[in-house]
């Protein structure tokens, strides 16, 4: 069992079909922590005003993360724009799980961090919501068409490969706009004299220093599959589940 001082979490997007809520209760029966970030879109209100798909593995993270809570471990969940109706609820405390917009967590060597979704800084988001719904359904369609590639893939045992995931970092301008996201979020928390920031919101889990500013992403568990660990000795880690 591993042990960890905080664990970040974002973008499972629960009650659609794309959630691979099976791959996170796996990983969450691998470490304890003090605390857990949920950094937005846990559960998917948009996909669920269309068509509700709510397994049984949905309903386990659930209750699995309600008994951590009553456990002792604390719990703080940051709403993003797939659930962006919790935000209504926010500075409210529900079953020992805390709602805030966003926070600051302090590292072990007392450096502050945001924690916030990430959405706000998304010019799409922001300006042109109907245009980031059709976004969300075409990367939809392109999770259906990459699972029927890797069941043929898993069929000649070849090695995992995602087509959504392919797609972002082989077109320019989603190379240009993850770069971009990130550079507008390092730029915010170092106005803001902070010294990094953890964040979700585009499925791209990574770390990186730009400048003197540390720069987070959780990832997701709809591809990748990726949450991020901090260490008891103040080290932050990419863990990749598949």
């Amino acid at each position: 069992m591993n042990s960890y001082r905080s664990v970040f979490i974002s973008d499972i997007h629960l009650g659609t079909k794309m959630s691979q809520a099976d791959q996170l209760l796996e990983f969450m029966k691998t470490f304890e922590c003090e605390k857990i970030y949920l950094v937005g879109d846990i559960i998917d209100c948009w996909a669920m005003s269309k068509k509700k798909i709510w397994s049984q593995f949905h309903s386990d993270i659930v209750q699995k993360l309600l008994r951590r809570a009553r456990k002792g471990v604390e719990i703080v969940y940051i709403p993003g724009n797939h659930d962006d109706l919790m935000r209504e609820y926010c500075d409210a405390e529900f079953g020992h799980i805390i709602l805030v917009k966003e926070c600051i967590h302090v590292g072990v060597d007392e450096k502050l961090y945001l924690v916030t979704h990430g959405d706000q800084f998304d010019i799409v988001m922001q300006n042109a919501q109907w245009l980031a719904h059709i976004g969300s359904w075409a990367y939809d369609v392109s999770i259906d068409i990459g699972r029927w590639v890797s069941k043929i893939r898993n069929f000649f045992n070849m090695e995992h490969w995602s087509l959504s995931s392919y797609l972002k970092h082989s077109v320019k301008e989603s190379v240009n706009f993850i770069g971009d996201y990130e550079t507008t979020l390092a730029n915010y928390v170092r106005s803001k004299k902070l010294d990094g920031i953890i964040c979700g919101h585009i499925h791209h889990a990574n770390i990186r220093n730009i400048d003197d500013i540390t720069y987070m992403n959780c990832g997701d568990w709809v591809e990748s599959c990726t949450a991020i660990v901090e260490h008891h000795d103040g080290t932050f880690e990419i863990i990749k589940w598949i």
